[in-house]
């Protein structure tokens, strides 16, 4: 795959938050809580502001517990699980987002359609994984792999599984996350281990917090818009990698020669 671009080099930082962002932010929010889609649907814009749709898969990976269901779940706007169950089967989730792009000062609609898988359903349809079966890999974009910072297990396990699928699938864009950094104060991964893993695989890794997100004034609702700034970061940084990785394939960028120093 081709090496990823530097942050906020294709998708400008904190459009979402400008007079002109928050112009598009109605088609994804509904009295300041977020619009859920189905497979199907899509956010309506007024005709002026009208801007083309780039869809996109990811397959959400990582050991069970690490919370894979709850990051989904935040990026789309939904409660966060407050306790763990193991997800039966396969769970989809669509959503939208408007980003800007830097060289062309060009709004585009990201589609970005999560894939969450259990371990069990892994294990009895093994045909499900992407990495398993050829016509999965060529319709899945990107991987997310998650590690817990309370689960030093799951941070070992990623070399494993980034190795495989840059053998398996290596034309994917691949991001790290890590999760629950709201509870780093208890940390099992040292910001020392992070930075030998950015060094040594040269791969995005963000960092969100698995908080039930902030409500509006009845308590009960999720607030959509504050939801959007805790999550933005991820949702950019898809954006930006996808949008980069089909530009360099589509021969508009050079495509750079690929790390001396990646492993595996």
């Amino acid at each position: 795959m081709a090496r990823p671009p530097a942050p906020g080099s294709v998708i400008v930082p904190d459009w979402h938050e400008s007079a002109e962002g928050k112009e598009y932010l109605p088609c994804i929010l509904r009295r300041n809580r977020r619009r859920m889609f189905g497979l199907l649907e899509r956010p309506v814009l007024p005709p002026p502001v009208a801007i083309d749709t780039a869809s996109y898969k990811i397959f959400v990976s990582g050991k069970s517990g690490v919370g894979k269901t709850a990051l989904v779940a935040k990026l789309a706007g939904l409660e966060v699980p407050v306790v763990h169950h193991e997800t039966t089967g396969i769970q989809t989730t669509v959503v939208f987002w408007p980003a800007k792009l830097q060289a062309s000062d060009r709004v585009v609609m990201f589609r970005f359609e999560f894939w969450d898988c259990g371990e069990s359903a892994l294990k009895k349809f093994d045909h499900m994984l992407p990495v398993s079966r050829q016509a999965c890999q060529e319709k899945t974009d990107a991987f997310l792999f998650l590690f817990s910072f309370t689960d030093r297990a799951s941070f070992e396990d990623l070399p494993a599984q980034l190795a495989l699928v840059a053998g398996e699938a290596p034309g994917v864009v691949r991001m790290v996350i890590g999760s629950k950094f709201d509870q780093y104060m208890h940390t099992d991964v040292p910001e020392r281990d992070l930075t030998a893993f950015r060094q040594a695989w040269e791969l995005p890794l963000l960092r969100v917090k698995s908080v039930p997100g902030r409500r509006l004034a009845d308590g009960h609702t999720l607030d959509g818009r504050a939801g959007l700034a805790d999550i933005a970061h991820v949702l950019n940084g898809l954006a930006e990698q996808l949008w980069h990785q089909d530009q360099v394939a589509a021969g508009l960028l050079p495509k750079p020669p690929p790390p001396e120093n990646t492993p595996g």
